[in-house]
């Protein structure tokens, strides 16, 4: 069953509010609440019910067929995720925001948490006398900054490489670290050869995390106008601003100036009065 095929408008009112939730997590195996069980569904029960070894059911919710359906008990969790983690999976949590039994209609959720390998700090996949890090690659050009941090202990370093033989560097740092997680910027994810060969030499889960600028879409009508006119505005403030110092500069003070709509008349005190047009 093809999750983005399927007609909402036939869906029961918690199963639509599970497809808004999830589609914001497309990359992570969602954990959503229900009662005192966390219940995945679609695609990620597939998966989920494979690598954890969880019995495959299905769920009623207004389609032709069962909806594939798999869980766990709210108190077991932690050992759930670790498991799903250190297979290399990213996990978002889903609760309940409310109690049940007070809600009026549907219950509200969200998600409050996205672990992943490189930001869990707890359970079996730590290794004690290990750090876990997660590393940060920022390409610009033929340059590369790096910032790598240990959530469970703080440590935190950060460099630039600006020399010769720039990606043998950063492989020497990834070694160095050995992280968990390499999170990068669009031009590194774009740059295939290169993660080819991080893919290969290093077992770390990659994360793409869009530029603030890349992040939007100009194909988007929305998008694309709120771009418009941000321009327009930032052109028409820098226009104003010009403007502005024009008019200061050209201010005559023995004679007078006109600034916006009013005009500044100057007498030989430098006293100044207004006159509305």
């Amino acid at each position: 069953m093809n999750r983005l095929e399927i007609d909402k408008s036939k869906l029961s009112p918690m199963m639509i509010q599970y497809l808004d939730i999830k589609k914001n997590y497309e990359d992570a195996i969602l954990f959503f609440r229900i009662g005192d069980f966390y219940e995945m569904f679609f695609e990620d029960a597939n998966l989920a019910s494979r690598e954890l070894e969880l019995t495959l059911t299905g769920k009623n919710c207004g389609l032709d067929e069962r909806v594939p359906m798999c869980g766990i008990p709210h108190h077991a969790i932690d050992s759930y995720i670790a498991r799903l983690v250190e297979k290399g999976y990213k996990v978002a949590i889903c609760e309940q925001l409310e109690d049940p039994s007070k809600a009026k209609g549907i219950v509200k959720r969200d998600v409050i948490k996205v672990i992943t390998p490189g930001t869990q700090v707890e359970g079996s996949f730590i290794e004690d006398k290990k750090n876990n890090y997660i590393m940060s690659i920022y390409k610009e050009g033929m340059f590369f900054g790096i910032a790598v941090c240990d959530i469970s202990t703080g440590d935190f370093y950060s460099t630039e490489i600006k020399e010769d033989n720039n990606f043998s560097k950063l492989l020497d740092e990834i070694s160095r670290f050995n992280p968990s997680e390499i999170i990068i910027n669009k031009m590194m994810y774009e740059s295939n050869e290169e993660i080819k060969t991080i893919k290969s030499r290093f077992d770390a889960y990659i994360t793409y995390e869009k530029d603030e600028k890349s992040d939007r879409n100009i194909s988007d009508p929305l998008d694309a106008e709120k771009l418009k006119q941000e321009d327009i505005l930032k052109n028409t403030n820098s226009l104003n601003e010009k403007d502005e110092d024009e008019k200061i500069a050209n201010v005559n003070k023995d004679a007078y100036a006109v600034i916006s709509d009013k005009k500044m008349h100057w007498n030989k005190k430098m006293q100044n009065n207004f006159k509305n047009n």
